[in-house]
């Protein structure tokens, strides 16, 4: 690695790295994304995919001859220590909240030399935060929500859309469970979810989409009469920029609809972003 200016060849096995990298201004230095990576859309034209986000070959991580890899999650941790093992440069991110998305924008910032960029990307998206925290503050009620992550078995949502739910003025139902990692530890019952009476149920069914009439087939669920919606899992699953600038505005607009009203009702101008 060159010191003096960071890494100029980086491989990105998770999608929230790339993203970020390219609104700092250092997209030319990524030789390499995840097959899995969405945003932005021209990175998937203009980067040679070298990985998915639960399965990845060494050589062809190698074959981009990275100066450095990164990666998030305990998933990726043993491929990335297989990098590190053949002499490469890793960096590894597991952050679980709104506040680690801070982190990590500020440490990819120092990385490649681009501090002011990252400070200012954290800048709009805490304004978006307490933007819509101001505007909640403003809700007839706070809905009960369930967010499932999963349906087979049910997972219920990680700790940052627990906190995006909250931040949105919905209580989750779930709030602690949603603290547990693995996801295995998030597992709740179809029993659980009755007795909790979320009024609010939201999908975001990693890899597939959400399918609202095969949660109203299981039993006792119609009997919920709760509001259903999807979620675009590229908006909220990865905990960077896109889970703030687009899944907490898709998460706010449907609380805000569930509670009666609209964000722009309630002082908030944006709508849920366009899939």
């Amino acid at each position: 690695m060159n010191t003096s200016q960071g890494p100029q060849r980086i491989a990105c096995l998770s999608t929230e790295s790339v993203d970020v990298l390219y609104r700092l201004g250092a997209q030319d230095r990524i030789v390499g994304i995840s097959g899995f990576t969405v945003y932005p859309p021209q990175a998937r034209e203009d980067k040679p995919k070298i990985s998915g986000f639960k399965t990845g070959k060494l050589e062809r991580i190698l074959d981009v001859k990275p100066d450095l890899v990164i990666g998030f999650s305990e998933v990726q941790r043993p491929l990335l220590d297989a990098c590190a093992e053949a002499g490469v440069e890793v960096m590894w991110f597991n952050h679980r909240s709104l506040a680690g998305v801070s982190d990590m924008i500020r440490m990819l910032g120092q990385t490649v030399q681009r501090t002011e960029a990252a400070e200012t990307l954290v800048s709009e998206l805490e304004t978006i935060q307490a933007q819509v925290a101001q505007a909640a503050q403003r809700l007839p009620f706070k809905p009960r929500v369930y967010f499932e992550e999963w349906h087979s078995p049910l997972i219920c949502g990680i700790a940052w859309i627990s906190e995006i739910i909250q931040l949105a003025g919905g209580i989750d139902v779930f709030a602690d469970t949603a603290q547990r990692f693995p996801s295995r530890e998030r597992a709740v019952t179809p029993e659980q979810v009755l007795a909790a009476e979320p009024q609010l149920i939201m999908g975001a069914w990693c890899g597939q989409r959400f399918e609202p009439e095969k949660v109203l087939a299981r039993e006792g669920f119609p009997a919920l009469n709760a509001m259903m919606q999807d979620i675009p899992s590229s908006d909220i699953l990865s905990p960077g920029p896109a889970a703030i600038e687009r899944g907490l505005i898709h998460i706010f607009d449907a609380i805000a609809r569930c509670a009666g009203t609209t964000p722009q009702a309630l002082g908030f101008g944006a709508g849920a972003p366009q899939s």
